[in-house]
């Protein structure tokens, strides 16, 4: 595809923190906020304020300004994840709105860390909206799967390297069921494909020092080295000469990285050492976080099936789960639901319809009626089964087209259309 032209600003933003600074933002975020949130690649627990997150990362909001700067360039309506500001923050998106509308290419990368074979809903946003950004944009898309991250992180010792590489297998039938272009879209598991990015990965290992990855991530003296050594692994994804068969050897394409802001930490590590490589940083744009059916307090899992609507529940376990377990904003009674109304920021229900409901007049429609005590809880979680229903099986049948063969299609080293 050849060089892009503009380089992506080398200095960073005011306020934008440094590789040393990193991992103090991040052990700050463990004790602030009213109910102690913590916010680690690895770990999302409690209640988080979004603005102190954006001043304490150094990144920027997403204005309706830069939205509408998305649907001019693209000619398309902004996605309801982008204009009810799910993906809240970024870093350098103008900049690349800037390059693109001079004609200038860009390409996509996101990832999964394959640690369970079924994914629930909340998996699926970043897959969601990057396909649709490829879609919108019309750009080469790679997507990462962790297999030798989830191997090297596992509380459970007991699961073989084998079975993450087979679940990064599986986890591809569910991505390539959002709807990605396959001839614009690689997927590439680590364990396939790492050493076509390793001339990329050393010379980012050697930018980093150890006490630098120890503040950035957390590491302690009892953690494998495997751990201390994946940042780069994650981080040269960014660069498109780890791409030489899509991109070429000596390419520096600007990537463009959408993916939850726990994610962070990786790509400022990467903006930090980017300059020093001569390669230009990835810009990022960042998504909130998916609450557990049973509230912020609570953790999705794969090991405890009522934490979250997977894609493999049948629409009976769908309604089943909502109606037992989805934490409602509404009143103890009918009668006090009636003079008071619904918490629309606390209630599951509709704050999954804010993700899910793709009508804003209908979504506006029901945060009227419920916040006012005219809606109740057992018809907004209707709403939502209704919804809910309705996605998953769409889904279910899309991933039955994602054959074995499907995935070998996609994750074939080769060249992709040029589009732009």
């Amino acid at each position: 595809m050849g060089d892009g032209g503009d380089a992506l600003a080398v200095d960073p933003p005011p306020g934008e923190l440094q590789v040393e600074q990193v991992g103090h933002a991040v052990d700050a975020l463990k004790v602030s906020g009213e109910q102690a949130a913590v916010i680690t690649p690895w770990e999302v627990s409690g209640k988080v304020d979004y603005e102190k997150l954006i001043r304490d990362f150094g990144s920027q909001r997403i204005s309706p300004e830069l939205v509408q700067r998305v649907e001019k360039a693209t000619g398309m309506p902004a996605h309801r994840f982008l204009r009810r500001g799910i993906f809240f923050s970024h870093r350098e998106l103008d900049q690349l709105l800037d390059m693109y509308e001079k004609g200038k290419p860009f390409f996509l990368y996101t990832g999964r860390g394959p640690s369970s074979e079924a994914l629930h809903m909340g998996h699926l946003i970043p897959f969601e909206f990057t396909a649709y950004l490829q879609r919108a944009f019309k750009v080469p898309c790679v997507i990462q799967l962790t297999d030798d991250e989830k191997f090297l992180f596992a509380k459970d010792a007991s699961l073989k390297f084998e079975e993450y590489v087979r679940l990064g297998r599986e986890n591809a039938k569910d991505i390539i069921a959002v709807g990605f272009d396959p001839e614009l879209t690689f997927i590439f598991a680590n364990s396939d494909y790492i050493g076509h990015m390793y001339s990329n990965i050393v010379k980012i290992q050697r930018l980093v020092t150890y006490n630098q990855a120890r503040g950035i991530f957390g590491f302690g003296d009892s953690d494998n080295i495997g751990k201390h050594g994946f940042p780069a692994v994650q981080a040269a994804p960014s660069f498109s000469s780890s791409f030489p068969a899509i991109f070429g050897e000596k390419s520096n394409l600007p990537c463009l990285i959408p993916c939850a802001i726990d994610q962070d930490p990786y790509f400022r590590m990467t903006r930090d050492v980017a300059p020093k490589l001569k390669y230009r940083k990835p810009a990022l744009i960042h998504s909130k976080f998916f609450p557990a059916l049973q509230g912020d307090d609570a953790k999705m899992s794969a090991s405890d099936p009522n934490s979250a609507i997977f894609v493999t529940d049948t629409p009976k376990q769908i309604k089943s789960k909502i109606n037992k377990y989805a934490f409602s904003g509404g009143g103890a009674t009918v009668e006090e639901h009636r003079e008071k109304g619904g918490n629309v920021a606390v209630d599951i229900p509709y704050r999954y319809l804010t993700f899910f409901l793709e009508d804003d007049d209908r979504l506006d429609q029901i945060r009227e009626e419920y916040s006012s005590g005219r809606m109740l809880t057992g018809e907004i979680k209707a709403e939502l089964t209704s919804v809910l229903q309705a996605m998953v099986s769409k889904h279910q049948e899309a991933r039955k087209a994602a054959t074995d063969e499907v995935v070998r299609q996609y994750m074939t080293i080769r060249p992709l259309k040029k589009e732009q």
